[in-house]
């Protein structure tokens, strides 16, 4: 589901707040959450908060020196300049734009029953496919992997549960190998096809009796666990379909006000 994206500058205008968290203070200026929120922009995925403490020390070094140099800045005069007076011509077009469209966006209902209606309506949309949870062990030959397949014979259980791991541990050449061949979770569509139509073939407690070829080497699978395919439920998909939702009525009632506006405009394009 697609979001209103709103410029860095937007989003530092429109995201200020009362109850700032404060990291320094730059001749008497506070370095705050907002201005680390500038540069956390920069970094895609990444949140500060998360951050080791020695890259939040950088972020807030970083901020504290963006402070000095627009400081700098404004004291060279540059808001004289007329490079400056254009692009801020140019940037409070397309801030005023922005702050319209969210007040639009943020106008937009949609109702309860409407959104419970898109969720019966849609019941492909929803369906969560089969998974497993599986361990393998990951070498080199096929003979090293029937070796291990050996090892295993007449195991099950717990009994074979901590001899697969014990072997993915001192055996496998995946990085997996580590966490005793662990993979989790996955659908058939996350893994190489050959691995998933051996890993979906067997049944929980299972391992594989023939090594399985893929372009990283010979594996051997034990499925520990198995979901059948299933649809997901109202409640956890049900404020997607309510964003998704209002960003449609948001796109319908910009365009037909771009419509409107156009033919009223004496438009010349070249």
């Amino acid at each position: 589901m697609k979001k209103i994206i709103l410029s860095s500058i937007a989003a530092a205008v429109l995201g200020v707040s009362l109850n700032a968290t404060v990291f320094a203070t730059v001749n008497g200026e506070d370095v705050t959450d907002q201005d680390i929120a500038v540069l956390m922009r920069a970094m895609q995925g990444a949140k500060y908060e998360t951050l080791p403490e020695d890259a939040k020390q950088k972020i807030v070094e970083q901020a504290i020196e963006r402070k000095l140099l627009t400081a700098e800045a404004m004291k060279s005069g540059v808001e004289k300049d007329k490079d400056y007076a254009e692009a801020l011509k140019r940037i409070k077009s397309d801030l005023a734009l922005e702050v319209w469209m969210k007040k639009i966006f943020d106008g937009v209902k949609v109702s309860p029953q409407e959104v419970k209606d898109y969720y019966d309506k849609n019941a492909d949309k929803f369906m969560q496919p089969a998974t497993v949870k599986a361990r393998h062990v990951l070498v080199k030959t096929e003979e090293e992997a029937k070796d291990v397949i050996k090892q295993l014979d007449g195991l099950s259980g717990q009994k074979l549960v901590d001899k697969f791991t014990e072997l993915a541990t001192t055996k496998s050449t995946g990085p997996s190998g580590q966490g005793g061949g662990d993979l989790g979770w996955f659908a058939a569509n996350q893994m190489v096809k050959p691995f998933a139509d051996a890993a979906f073939a067997l049944k929980k407690g299972e391992i594989t009796k023939v090594p399985v070829q893929t372009q990283f080497g010979y594996h051997v699978i034990l499925v520990e666990d198995t979901k059948a395919a299933e649809k997901a439920t109202f409640e956890t998909v049900k404020a997607n379909i309510e964003n998704g939702l209002k960003m449609e009525k948001f796109r319908v009632q910009v365009s037909e006000k771009a419509k409107k506006l156009r033919q009223s405009a004496k438009v010349t394009t070249k």
